[in-house]
Order: C-alpha cells, then structure tokens, then sequence
C-alpha cells in the first residue's frame, strides 16, 4: 500500500510503501533513494532529532517526522512492517495520523505466527526533564491509557486535558487530531528554512498575537494569500473548526502514543503526562525501554544448581571478610554480567539498630552488596593467586523500591555497560527479592592489582 504527500519541514514528494514483514523483524524504514538502501529500525536509540518532530537515524540515514505514522501502527498493533521510503522525510499529510490509519485498515492486518510480545510496566516510572517543564509516570496496568495535560502561555489553548483508556479509542477520537502552531512562530520557521511544506491544509494556526505588516506579507505570500488574509485577531488562522474544544491536547496525545512506541511495538501501562514533548517523549521512552529491559531479565535461583563461585571461591577474589562480606554466593555468570546471592537471616548483626522492632537491612548495604557484586564481574575471569582491589569511585542514580527484611533471598544482578578502559568499568546493578525490584544504581570502579 502507498501514501504520498509533502514532507513538512522539506517540502520533499515523500512516497511510502507499507510492505509485510516477517516474525521477529520488527518495524523499520527503508531508505530506497540512498545507495544500498539503508536501513533505520523505528527503536528509541535512533532517535536523532526532537526540534520539530522525531528523527530516526541508523546507518548514516535519516527519516524524520515519523511520529503520526508509528502511533497508527502503534494503535493498530503493527509488530512488523517494512517502510520504504524514498526521501529523509515523511508525508505531513493533513497533519495527523487519519490517513495513516485508513492506509493500515484498507490494507488489512494479517496474524503471524509469533505470539505477540508486551512491555508491561511493573514498577512506577517517574520522570521530569530537565528543564523541569515536563512530568512523566508510569504505573502498572493490564491496559494502555494515557492522561494528559498541556499548558500554554495563550488564552487560545491554556490548559487543557485529553484522556485515552485503551488503544481502541484512538482511531476514533485521536488519530484526525491534527498538528498546530502559532501564528507568532511561522516567520521564525520560515527564517530557519523549515516548513516548507506546510500549508493552511496540513496545521491549525493560532493567532495568539499581532504581527506587523512585514511579517504578515511574508506569511501571506508563503501561503499564496493577500497580507490582509493573514489576520490578527484571536482564532483560528485558517478558520477551520476545531474538530473538539481540546483538539491540541489530544494531538499532543498522538505525538506522545507514536513517540513511545520507541521503546516497545506493545505496552502495558498507564501514563500520566504533563507537558510533553517530542524530546522529553523520547527520552521517556529510552528510560522506560533501558528499566524494563532489566526487569524482564529478572535473575532466577535455583537451589538445586551448584553455584559458579561459592564463599570460599569468593574469599579467593574479594578482601572483605565477615561482618562486611555481602554475597554468599554466584549464582550465575555471562559475558558482561554475573549473579550474586545473599541470604538475609534474622542473625545479620546489623539488625541489631536497624531497626530491633521492625528489622531491615540498610539501603547502603543493599548498595554495598551490589558493589562487591560488581567486583566479582570485573575479577570473574582472573586467576586465584592473582591479588585485586576494586576501588568504587561512583555510585549515581541510586533507587531504594522495596525493603529487605530477614528470610529474604537477595539476587544481585551486575551488568557491566563500557569496556574496561584504563582499568575503569561502569555497571549497572539492580537488587532483587523474588521478581520485585529493592535497589538499583549505576556504579563505576578502577581496578588495580593489589
């Protein structure tokens, strides 16, 4: 199936063609005007660029304003699809993602055989940019809803609220919510050699403020009409009804279903947004893609499974000795990660003071035991006799989720994210009881012999 339209920002004939794809291939844009068609896969690590939309970019090509299209695929339950492409950009259309889904619908959507993978959100998510203007959660839910809230400084738009329980809704009540501007920014767009494939046909303009004569000339003849068209007074520029008092914040809502889509082809969670914005979207997404990545490798223990390194073979590796040795075992041992376990009991000496009426086990041991987990990483593949100190340089963006209390089996999950570099690592650690999150911290250490 075929779409085309001007690129929004290049004026550019965008052509694209939708074409099946097979289990396990995921969403991704072919550029077919580019020598070897480059692919982009439509993942949150490619994004590029968030100024005036989102940007993919992999293999030294780009596509831009893909937003209104992944949020149809999105809403649609697209898993896999091909999408050539033939220019940097895509079709603006009428500025939202109703033709998109009309092309999806006329198309069909055919079953594959694969069963059908979701990001569920587990644990809340909390996030604010920082500029501090946008807010984000994320909460479990066996659905995916949205609530939203935009604010502007304009008595046109204000603040408003758009609320989506369930991707049924979408295609209904969101997907013909078209894009907007202010009146007051189309001369900088035009400055800035953007939008040049905009029109009257393809945004709602609101005139927030007056513009002078020069300006009103330049945008009169930008859209083929008189300087007198371009009026000043409060509205809508091209008079065009809104289709819903709130249309702004429902495409807000759009812009915001097609951006996190980057972190999964499928959710399962409720959000609540404030603010958003393509750049807080995305990143929001490569937070939530990054968390849960860890989540849904939740270390397993079994008993019954003769430990890689028991305490002896730990003692041979790490200095620390009782009271501070933090892992009794590991458990489990990868590439660029290990296991590490700790029997809580109700002996631990710290339970002593912390606290004798309701025992848990302090934060910063939690922090300590992934520490000397992550020592075990780095010294995993050295030799007994050969003598290293791990010196913790950092720790940052610790989390405390859960408490540890005694009779709990604590996994200890360290993964390292750099290659080592003058003796420098970095790590990722996460503490776990059961499939539940207590404590998670990046950490970075140098290694040296003793």
């Amino acid at each position: 199936m075929n779409i085309e339209g001007r690129g929004l920002h290049t004026g550019q004939l965008s052509n694209v063609t939708l074409v099946p794809a097979k289990d396990g291939e995921g969403i991704y844009f072919v550029r077919t005007d580019l020598e070897n068609q480059p692919v982009i896969q439509a993942v949150a690590e490619n994004v590029s660029d968030t100024s005036r939309g989102t940007s993919l970019t992999q293999n030294n090509a780009t596509v831009a304003t893909v937003e209104h299209c992944l949020a149809a695929l999105f809403a649609s339950g697209i898993d896999n699809l091909r999408i050539e492409v033939n220019c940097g950009e895509l079709p603006i259309l009428d500025g939202s993602a109703k033709y998109w889904v009309q092309l999806i619908e006329q198309a069909g959507v055919k079953e594959l055989s694969e069963e059908k993978q979701y990001l569920e959100i587990k644990v809340p998510y909390h996030y604010i940019s920082e500029d501090k203007m946008t807010e984000y959660i994320a909460l479990p839910s066996e659905n995916f809803s949205v609530k939203s809230t935009i604010s502007f400084n304009s008595d046109l738009i204000g603040t408003q609220m758009a609320e989506m329980d369930g991707l049924q809704a979408f295609n209904s009540d969101f997907a013909s919510c078209r894009t907007f501007v202010f009146l007051s920014e189309i001369a900088f767009l035009l400055d800035n050699n953007l939008i040049k494939g905009g029109d009257l046909a393809n945004a709602i303009v609101f005139a927030d403020k007056p513009i002078d004569d020069a300006t009103a000339d330049k945008i009169g003849k930008f859209f083929n009409k008189n300087k007198e068209d371009i009026h000043t007074e409060h509205g809508v520029l091209n008079t065009v009804k809104l289709q819903y008092p709130n249309e702004p914040a429902r495409h807000k809502l759009l812009d915001f279903v097609g951006d996190i889509s980057l972190a999964a082809k499928n959710i399962k969670g409720e959000f609540i947004i404030l603010r958003p914005g393509h750049k807080s979207n995305t990143n929001f997404a490569k937070l939530i893609k990054n968390s849960m990545n860890t989540i849904d490798s939740v270390p397993v223990y079994d008993p019954n499974k003769e430990p890689v390194f028991d305490i002896c073979e730990i003692k041979k590796r790490l200095p620390h000795r009782f009271p501070m040795l933090m892992i009794d075992k590991i458990t489990e041992v990868g590439t660029d990660y290990v296991v590490g376990l700790k029997n809580v009991t109700g002996n631990e000496d710290f339970f002593n003071g912390h606290f004798p009426e309701e025992p848990v086990m302090p934060g910063v041991l939690i922090v300590e035991a992934l520490g000397q987990t992550g020592g075990m990483l780095v010294l995993k593949d050295a030799k007994p006799d050969e003598k290293y100190n791990t010196y913790f340089m950092k720790f940052e963006e610790v989390k405390f989720r859960n408490k540890v209390v005694p009779g709990d089996t604590l996994l200890l999950k360290v993964v390292q994210t750099e290659p080592i570099r003058r003796g420098i690592v970095r790590m990722k650690g996460t503490a776990y009881v059961g499939n539940k999150i207590c404590v998670e911290a990046t950490m970075m250490a140098m290694v040296s012999k003793a």
